[in-house]
């Protein structure tokens, strides 16, 4: 179907679903790759008792908050990358990347500094106790030291998706999945170094491709290459980048704050409650995972398409990536959702009799309902594509902050349903965002004409 063409070839075909399989296929397969650094820490923690599992579930939203507000910059910079390169100012588009990699390494830097002097007192105020902290602020303490290097990685996965690559991050992130899952055993149960292994194997990992992914930025031969002239800082540009980026680095790190305040209340409900929440989440995240990847890809070719002032091929796009994400998530959701699989697959993960009862019903119930992603995921990817950044982060705030923080309320205080109640909320939440988003882009966006930011 595209096995011979290029990305911009493939976007003036009037088969408009070929550019997103090419960019949605590898980028899927990355993702797969990256959730088994945390799955693969999972499995062999979950080997050593439920405080381990309970404190890497504890740590993962502070983890995922610093690289949400990160993710802003890199995201802003594959839209804009993807508007200049679709409209051919490829000088531009160098700049643009060059900002990108000054502002977000910076971040990075300053970020885990702050945080690595606090992570003792962010542990407490999330409520961790006695082994549960002490091996939540070990593995914290090693996840933040590696930060930097995760986000070279997230910078060069940017720029490659923007030019229509996403092949190579995918190998990337398979090598460093093949050095993760060589390290874990040796480092947590040979040598018996626990969480601290974990840490330590993920930090090695993600520098080996990390050092790889610099070399790769500097001899690119396409048409974004990494030269000394394109960093003299332009402070007009950088406001453009700023005008697109912060609203998306506010929107995903208020989302990911929302995300630690749930753990915070699941661990209320005690080290069980956690080791299920973390455990039934990250194997629902995988069902998600092409979603996730088809909504990437189609942000990138929206990006493409408004620089072009294609608007109808942004429409058909977004319908066509939309109903194969429901049929998808319809599917998989119903087989993933049957009592024995769900129980089969959390067993994997712990030997625990209550972790498996509570893990398996959070599976269940989120399973059930996860076609309401496909239609949240697709429809923020058009408003990100065109630059309505706003709208994307209004969704997600909605979701998280009002909807789901409301439902817990309700469900838990209210009607007493105790921790069933907070995994009901979660489905709750998702759908109410997923109807407010469809209903603003067929009332206010689907007919909007966008120009490229310049």
């Amino acid at each position: 179907m595209f096995k011979n063409k290029n990305f911009q070839q493939l976007l003036d075909e009037n088969f408009t679903l070929a550019p997103i399989l090419k960019l949605a296929i590898p980028i899927t397969i990355t993702s797969i790759i990256q959730s088994l650094y945390n799955l693969i820490d999972t499995y062999w923690l979950g080997k050593l008792g439920i405080n381990e599992l309970a404190a890497i579930n504890l740590v993962t939203p502070i983890q995922q908050t610093i690289i949400a507000f990160g993710s802003g910059i890199t995201v802003a910079g594959a839209i804009l990358i993807s508007q200049n390169l679709g409209a051919r100012k490829i000088e531009l588009a160098n700049k643009i990347v060059a900002h990108i990699l000054t502002f977000t390494i910076s971040f990075a830097l300053l970020s885990c500094i702050i945080i690595l002097s606090q992570s003792t007192n962010i542990l407490i105020w999330l409520g961790a106790e006695d082994n549960i902290f002490q091996e939540s602020k070990i593995y914290l303490d090693l996840i933040l030291l590696g930060m930097p290097l995760l986000y070279i990685l997230n910078i060069y996965t940017s720029v490659s998706q923007s030019q229509g690559n996403s092949f190579y991050p995918m190998l990337l992130n398979l090598l460093g999945s093949i050095i993760n899952i060589i390290l874990d055993p040796y480092l947590i149960i040979h040598l018996e170094k626990g969480i601290y292994g974990a840490g330590l194997a993920t930090l090695i990992s993600k520098g080996t491709i990390a050092l790889i992914s610099i070399i790769l930025l500097l001899k690119s031969k396409q048409d974004i290459k990494i030269k000394l002239k394109y960093f003299k800082i332009d402070l007009n540009l950088l406001k453009k980048i700023l005008f697109i980026a912060l609203p998306i680095s506010f929107g995903n790190s208020t989302m990911q704050f929302g995300f630690i305040l749930m753990s915070k209340i699941v661990l209320s409900y005690g080290p069980i409650a956690m080791a299920a929440y973390g455990v039934g989440n990250k194997i629902n995240g995988l069902i998600s995972l092409p979603v996730q990847g088809i909504s990437s890809a189609l942000a990138t070719v929206v990006g493409q398409y408004v620089g072009k002032e294609n608007h109808k091929k942004i429409r058909k796009s977004y319908i066509i990536s939309r109903r194969i994400c429901l049929i998808f998530l319809l599917f998989g959701g119903i087989i993933l959702s049957r009592k024995p699989i769900s129980s089969s697959i959390v067993k994997v993960f712990t030997n625990d009799i209550n972790v498996i009862d509570m893990g398996s019903t959070l599976l269940s119930i989120l399973a059930l309902f996860s076609f309401t992603n496909a239609i949240h995921n697709t429809t923020r990817a058009v408003f990100n594509g065109e630059g309505f950044t706003k709208i994307a982060v209004l969704s997600d705030v909605l979701r998280i902050w009002i909807f789901r923080f409301l439902s817990v309320y309700f469900l838990t205080k209210v009607f007493d349903f105790g921790v069933v109640g907070i995994w009901y909320s979660i489905v709750i939440s998702n759908g109410l965002a997923a109807l407010f988003s469809i209903s603003v882009y067929t009332l206010k966006i689907k007919n909007k004409k966008v120009k490229t930011i310049t």
